[in-house]
């Protein structure tokens, strides 16, 4: 599992991050406090505070995580 902290500020930001990560037949978990929503969810995101950072749990092979850290890059706070 790798964790990153993403932002997503707009309502297109959140359409295409949604539309990348159900590429991936792995599961995306976004944590906000204490909510844990699952991030193919376009509903579950908007139920958070969207105008701060968010942590990205990705669930994925350790061969695989580069190839999702590069596809989520404008997504990605550094």
């Amino acid at each position: 599992m790798k964790t990153v902290k993403i932002s997503l500020n707009s309502i297109d930001k959140v359409k295409s991050f949604v539309n990348e990560i159900t590429k991936y037949d792995y599961d995306f978990d976004l944590v906000s406090g204490r909510y844990v929503i699952d991030a193919k969810s376009i509903m579950g995101i908007f139920s958070l505070d969207l105008s701060k950072s968010i942590d990205l749990n990705i669930h994925a092979d350790d061969n695989e995580i580069d190839k999702i850290l590069e596809t989520l890059k404008p997504y990605i706070v550094e």
